[in-house]
């Protein structure tokens, strides 16, 4: 049971902040009635218990008038108007003390602005908070503290506010068509220079059809490019040409008659005279 209800209040918790744009650190008003029964059932401290169920942190608020409606209720309340005066005060601008259900009713006003979580033990103040969007109630039972599901008109109101922000309001629709009556009247402005200046090109494009020679009649003018050329090939990329001169090592000479011939060297072995072995012979 205790981990279904942490889901239902992480899931209510959930649906206020999407909702109605609750943030950490949360802030919740306690009536006398509450700060009593905290005491009666020994829930304390009271920040780390409501932090429990809200799942993040919380600053305990009180009134002005919830002090004088506990003080006004003698010694058996003399301990919960103690504890009361720790928390911090909430601002509620009354000129006379009222009720602590009136002052309630005024702090969190008609859609709860400040985003408070209002804690009371008193079942008429919850039943009538029921009906204004906003208002998320905790209360206690025994000494486990509840907090309570959204009702079926906060419900609503969030659907119904949801939708509101997917449409568009009148003063934006407005705004809207004042801009597309606008840039339709320029868009007609736009075509009618175009035709003006079409009337004046016509007479050139009749003549250019004249010439053309009623080959082209019905058939729209296009962009005639020229056609590229074959080029040549990359010089860098083609093969050195062969060298078909003679070799370095042949010679030329000229006859006796005039006729150029050609000599190269004969590939024969010079022989060594001997000589100068033989004559060393000798004398030996």
């Amino acid at each position: 049971m205790r981990l279904k209800k942490q889901k239902r209040h992480r899931r209510t918790v959930r649906f206020y902040t999407t909702c109605f744009g609750f943030r950490e650190p949360f802030k919740v008003v306690c009536d006398g009635t509450f700060i009593h029964h905290l005491l009666v059932n020994r829930i304390a401290p009271a920040d780390s218990a409501l932090s429990n169920i809200l799942g993040g942190a919380v600053k305990v608020f009180t009134t002005r008038c919830v002090l004088a409606e506990l003080k006004s209720l003698g010694e058996s309340y003399s301990e919960s108007l103690k504890a009361a005066r720790e928390l911090i005060t909430a601002r509620c601008d009354h000129e006379k003390r009222k009720s602590a259900v009136a002052c309630m009713m005024e702090v969190v006003g008609e859609k709860n602005p400040e985003h408070f979580f209002l804690a009371t033990q008193d079942a008429d103040l919850r039943e009538k908070l029921q009906e204004v969007p906003g208002v998320p109630l905790i209360f206690g039972l025994r000494n486990a503290l509840l907090l309570e599901s959204p009702s079926a008109f906060q419900r609503q109101f969030a659907k119904s506010t949801e939708e509101g922000r997917l449409h568009m309001s009148e003063a934006e629709y407005k705004m809207l068509r004042t801009k597309s009556t606008l840039e339709a009247e320029e868009a007609m402005k736009f075509v009618d220079a175009n035709e003006s200046e079409g009337d004046q090109n016509g007479g050139t494009q009749a003549m250019r059809k004249a010439n053309d020679g009623g080959k082209r009649i019905g058939v729209k003018d296009k962009v005639q490019f020229k056609r590229k050329k074959a080029k040549g090939p990359n010089p860098l990329s083609c093969k050195k040409k062969k060298n078909l001169g003679l070799p370095t090592f042949v010679s030329k000479s000229e006859s006796n008659d005039g006729s150029e011939t050609v000599r190269s060297r004969s590939n024969k072995k010079r022989k060594r005279s001997r000589k100068g072995k033989k004559l060393g012979a000798t004398n030996g």
